[in-house]
């Protein structure tokens, strides 16, 4: 990390698949307590936000931490950290609020349709609706997909997204884990700041949102991909799995402590 001795790290995180790994079944998504320590760490060390898929109360459930800001549903609902141990979170935007009551709509239609279809799950992310299918037999999968699909034909301001073993449905807004970063540079105050370096770790096609708004950060974002298979992204720098993102946590903490005696280390 040469270089960034004076620069203002921003630090962006996805939850699933980067801070805790992938599992079978989505509510035991746990993260480990020595990556929550990290990601503390690394918070008092730099602004600090988790942009995640999932709805905001579930990933700050599963997080625990107060010092992070949290933006659920891909970006649709931010919130920034308070200021002191008094406070609440205070909600910043939320650019779908206007689609809730037909979300909602949507997640009991989905719950019924895919009743029978054996393995389905059907999750609440608040401003998203997630259909789970790792645990669906491969002989369904077209039967469930042709169910999501015929459920979304009554809805035409939504559309479906693919992820690791889910299918999404979201509104169709001009918004995005990218966008969600650019709200939190702004917020915060970095906007059109030469000395301001966003760095975001994410694993999944929904972060390349996000790391090329990175990429466009005048050449000095730090756009990393968690995947333990190469990949067509965006992103300069790669991790394998959620085990070295904590490594890598532990090094950049460990770099700002130590930087102020020059001492730096480059990225894995």
């Amino acid at each position: 990390m040469k270089g960034l001795k004076r620069k203002k790290i921003v630090v962006f995180l996805d939850y699933d698949g980067t801070l805790s790994p992938i599992v079978d079944d989505p509510d035991r998504a746990f993260m480990s307590s020595e990556m929550r320590e990290a990601v503390r760490e690394v918070a008092k060390c730099f602004p600090t936000a988790i942009i995640s898929g999932r709805s905001r109360d579930k990933v700050k459930e599963f997080v625990k931490l107060s010092n992070v800001h949290y933006a659920g549903s891909h970006g649709m609902d931010i919130t920034t950290a308070p200021t002191s141990d008094n406070e609440v979170d205070a909600v910043s935007f939320q650019p779908a609020k206007k689609f809730l009551p037909v979300i909602q709509q949507i997640r009991e239609v989905l719950e019924e349709e895919t009743r029978k279809v054996e393995g389905a799950m059907v999750e609440d992310n608040r401003f998203c609706v997630s259909v789970h299918f790792r645990h669906v037999h491969e002989r369904d999968l077209d039967k469930l997909e042709k169910k999501v699909e015929t459920v979304l034909e009554r809805y035409p301001d939504f559309h479906i997204t693919s992820g690791k073993k889910v299918m999404e449905i979201r509104p169709t807004i001009n918004w995005n884990k990218g966008h969600a970063m650019e709200y939190y540079l702004h917020t915060l105050g970095h906007t059109n700041e030469d000395d301001v370096v966003p760095l975001y770790i994410g694993d999944d096609r929904t972060d390349e949102d996000a790391f090329k708004v990175v990429i466009q950060m005048r050449g000095q974002g730090i756009a990393i991909l968690v995947s333990s298979i190469p990949k067509n992204t965006r992103a300069s720098y790669s991790l394998k799995d959620p085990s070295q993102v904590l490594a890598f946590l532990l090094r950049l903490v460990r770099w700002r402590k130590l930087s102020s005696s020059s001492i730096t280390n480059p990225l894995p």
